[in-house]
């Protein structure tokens, strides 16, 4: 799970069959604080490369933009692979589940709308129990 802010406008594409891809690079913050002794630990800003499929891609396409605070719930993916100079790289990707949009949206009438929620359906193979691990209780 993580909240933050979009640090650029969402690169969106569309892949086989007309399935959107979105990917967003979300900062979180983690404030400064004092210690009991005085000594200064300064704020420190992490950057997630978020992925978003299918729904939340056509979601994040047309209400997202630079500066729009999320929350994101997802799975942790790490890959590798070699660049133009056959450098071996390592990325880590989060792939979002559950995308809420935090930044309040003004409407016409200066009221503020809700946050827009959307999630991508969790969908079970064939012959699985509810459990999804295939165990019969």
């Amino acid at each position: 799970m993580l909240i933050g802010n979009v640090g650029q406008d969402p690169e969106v594409r569309y892949v086989d069959q007309g399935v959107a891809v979105a990917r967003i690079r979300l900062a979180t913050t983690e404030r400064g604080y004092t210690l009991q002794n005085g000594t200064q630990v300064p704020e420190h800003t992490d950057w997630h490369n978020v992925i978003l499929w299918r729904r939340l891609a056509e979601v994040v396409e047309k209400y997202v933009h630079k500066g729009d605070k999320l929350y994101i719930e997802g799975r942790i993916r790490y890959t590798t692979y070699d660049d133009k100079q056959g450098q071996r790289r390592y990325a880590t990707e989060i792939w979002a589940d559950n995308m809420e949009m935090l930044t309040p949206k003004s409407s016409t009438s200066g009221e503020t709308e809700q946050p827009i929620i959307a999630s991508e359906p969790i969908i079970q193979p064939e012959g699985q129990g509810e459990s999804g691990e295939g165990l019969p209780f």
